[in-house]
């Protein structure tokens, strides 16, 4: 039973539509013999005219050889009609079955993303962190700080770093880096952006020549008892963690798969190839989603072949709205 589970069903529509093809290549092979049977039929005909009394027997054989290739020629042609369709309604399934990898493969990275969102504002709100941002002169307070985000990382393993900023910009505390604290981060996005709209602000994927790979950033406000902000507290999401969701998807080796931008630059694929550098807005799929569109799928033909491109785009997750991000899913049609 798990076996049948673990099957690919595009696999399998794909193995149908060869075996489609293969039914394809008999009923044309009929087609050429019934034309020749017609054919035949024709120049007996004509020689039984040319025989006259003699040739009226010959003359009905003819006439049977002839009804028998006509209908042949028909049911040939209700045959290619109907295998046709198969085809047709086999890369529907392909396509509706792909349309669903997109889509669940977006909302488990949605779901993931909305747990980082929580945790800095849940982070934020730690005595540990508002004591530290109250009297950042306390150095008793500060390690305190820097202890209680250090446990953090070794629970959470997530996270490259987690990091602690008072209101003029400067690190304060550090879980992972030490030698950047006492940075001046004030010109920095999410510092400023973070200050600035008083909430969460995540920076989209990048790369991080600290981490020394790709990174997001999920920043929020720390306030102290009155609800002043007092200070920004920042994570450092470690992007590996997307690639066990996109590694887990289910597609053949043949099947690409995308995670892109709201700018159609690709931050993430099966592949790992072209980071932050692919930009996939060529596609029709893409130029979809940058027109409005949120979910679908579009059949592209690239010389001989045909690659079903199904589309999804983030809707968010609760209190999490997402980056604008989709998942794009190429299917090379059989």
């Amino acid at each position: 039973m798990s076996n049948v589970n673990n099957l690919n069903v595009s696999l399998l529509l794909n193995e149908l539509k060869r075996a489609n093809k293969e039914m394809e290549t008999v009923i044309n092979t009929i087609n050429q013999i019934s034309s020749q049977a017609n054919l035949l039929a024709l120049n007996s005909a004509i020689e039984a005219a040319r025989a006259g009394e003699a040739g009226r027997g010959f003359s009905v054989v003819a006439d049977e050889i002839k009804r028998f290739a006509d209908q042949s020629l028909q049911t040939n042609r209700m045959s290619k009609e109907l295998i046709t369709n198969i085809q047709q309604k086999a890369n529907e399934v392909i396509a509706v079955r792909t349309v669903d990898v997109a889509f669940d493969t977006i909302d488990k990275i949605d779901r993931n993303l909305f747990e980082r969102n929580c945790d800095v504002q849940a982070w934020a709100t730690f005595d540990a962190v508002i004591e530290a941002l109250k009297e950042p002169e306390d150095k008793k307070k500060i390690e305190t700080a820097i202890s209680f985000i250090k446990n953090i990382i070794d629970i959470y393993e997530v996270y490259y770093d987690l990091i602690i900023a008072d209101m003029d910009g400067k690190i304060i505390a550090s879980g992972s880096n030490p030698s950047i604290i006492g940075g001046d981060i004030a010109h920095r996005d999410w510092f400023t952006e973070t200050v600035k709209s008083n909430n969460v602000f995540v920076n989209d994927m990048h790369y991080s020549q600290l981490a020394k790979n790709y990174v997001m950033n999920y920043s929020a406000p720390v306030r102290d008892n009155e609800g002043k902000v007092i200070g920004v507290f920042s994570t450092r999401f470690n992007w590996n963690y997307i690639y066990d969701i996109i590694d887990s998807v289910k597609v053949d080796d043949t099947t690409e798969l995308f995670l892109i931008n709201k700018d159609g630059i690709v931050i993430g694929s099966k592949s790992r190839a072209g980071i932050l550098e692919r930009d996939l807005s060529h596609l029709q799929a893409v130029k979809r989603i940058k027109g409005g569109e949120n979910q679908g799928y579009v059949i592209e033909k690239q010389g001989r072949k045909e690659t079903i491109y199904a589309y999804c785009k983030t809707k968010g997750y609760n209190a999490y709205k997402g980056m604008g991000w989709s998942v794009v899913v190429g299917e090379i049609l059989e």
